[in-house]
């Protein structure tokens, strides 16, 4: 019973990332509506499609204030309207500005749900399936991404206003992940950090009746540590952790995701691809992203984060150099890229995509978990935003031969990151991973 209860409140809080991308992709289906509608100039329309983006960085950079003040619960609800009135603004918006700021909302709820959802899951998960657990936001955002593509299909042509439907459709599942909230407790281990001891402790007896005085021993001595040292997150003895959480989340995004994702069109183009390009990126990309985060997550917590990377980076710097290779050599053959692209999306998905929220969310001690988890996940929106807007201008001044070499590059560095400073997390207490990583 304990294990359902558990598995239930995660699936509701993996909800947040289900609207985290079907959010980020549904605008996909409606921006040239929105365009000839308003009547928008190019750098008005560009600005229109990263206003979300914008959000994003800020809700995940200070994500991190209402998970410690209001609890991991309250913010998530407050998440949870926020997808709600950006839907339902977005689709309702009578002109261009409105749209911004609801869109803008929308990002809001997006940047705060990647460092509160993989937060709370981490602390109301046993340690034996913690990976698994945490892995189902991941899931759910590849999930979301791969619903908005199908949503906007089925609702293209219906009306003239058809990209309204799309936009709005996603209230449903806001209301739905706003009303399961009300059946998810609070976080253990903030209610123990604020004091509230009974509380934590029956929420704690839930998740593992047998351990539950062990458990509650651990975080009160982690509370009492943490008491007499430094809050700040810059504070040396949290320097292990904040390393590995900007370096994880700085490796994620120089791999060249985003990158790839966003510009597959065009990456194809270059390879003297034509109209099935955005079948190729859209379709095939989704669909390989989706299987093997499913993949991933299902044993990331048997095999380990490590063993997931190491298999991951080998297999990123394989198909990033064959694609540097065809670009120097101009041998494309009739699928060899969009090949090595989904070989590429498939060795991600089951590495940096399905440890990333899990890894950054348990390295971090009680304390300060909101605000690492917020430092790791602004790391990686701004470096998702710094390469989404430079990968243009890099594959047309050095080519596609160099730039996919640089991504290539980057990767050899991941998995000499990996081997020499990726500790293992797999089956290990929160508290027994800060008793490895924090210095006393």
């Amino acid at each position: 019973m304990s294990q359902r209860k558990v598995l239930f409140w995660s699936i509701v809080t993996a909800l947040g990332g289900f609207l985290f991308g079907f959010d980020t992709a549904v605008i996909s289906g409606a921006e040239k509506a929105i365009q000839q509608l308003w009547h928008l100039s190019a750098v008005e329309h560009g600005f229109t499609i990263s206003i979300a983006l914008i959000g994003t960085v800020l809700g995940a950079i200070f994500g991190g204030i209402p998970s410690d003040r209001l609890g991991r619960r309250q913010t998530l609800r407050w998440i949870a309207v926020l997808y709600l009135v950006s839907a339902v603004g977005a689709a309702l918006a009578p002109s261009w500005v409105p749209f911004l700021v609801f869109r803008f909302l929308g990002g809001l709820g997006v940047g705060a749900s990647s460092v509160t959802a993989p937060l709370y899951i981490s602390e109301i998960s046993p340690a034996k399936s913690r990976g698994k657990l945490v892995g189902l936001f991941q899931f759910n955002i590849v999930f979301g991404i791969l619903v908005a593509y199908l949503s906007n299909y089925l609702l293209a042509g219906v009306g003239e206003n058809s990209w309204r439907l799309m936009l709005g459709v996603q209230a449903v599942p806001s209301i739905a992940f706003l009303l399961f909230l009300f059946r998810v407790p609070e976080s253990p281990r903030w209610l123990l950090l604020h004091g509230r001891v009974e509380e934590g402790r029956e929420v704690l007896r839930i998740v593992n009746p047998d351990t539950v005085d062990d458990d509650v021993a651990a975080i009160l001595a982690s509370q009492a540590h943490a008491a007499e040292q430094s809050e700040s997150l810059w504070s040396p003895q949290y320097r292990t952790p904040v390393l590995l959480a900007v370096a994880f989340a700085f490796f994620n995004q120089v791999s060249g995701i985003n990158a790839i994702i966003y510009y597959a069109p065009r990456i194809f183009e270059m390879t003297g691809k034509g109209q099935e390009a955005a079948l190729l990126s859209s379709a095939g990309i989704g669909l390989v992203n989706f299987i093997f985060t499913l993949l991933g997550v299902n044993v990331i917590d048997r095999f380990g984060r490590r063993t997931l990377m190491f298999v991951g980076s080998v297999g990123l710097i394989i198909t990033l150099g064959l694609v540097a290779r065809a670009f120097y050599t101009q041998q494309f053959g009739t699928l060899l890229v969009p090949g090595l692209l989904f070989g590429y999306i498939a060795f991600f998905a089951f590495s940096q995509g399905a440890v990333i929220w899990v890894f950054i969310s348990e390295i971090f001690p009680n304390a300060v978990r909101a605000k690492g988890q917020a430092l790791g996940s602004s790391t990686h929106w701004v470096m998702a935003t710094v390469i989404a807007f430079t990968f243009p201008a890099f594959a047309d001044k050095l080519g596609g031969g160099h730039t996919f070499a640089i991504f290539c590059g980057m990767m050899v560095l991941q998995l000499i990151f990996v081997w020499r400073f990726m500790p293992e997390t797999k089956g290990t207490s929160l508290e027994g991973v800060e008793r490895t990583l924090v210095m006393h």
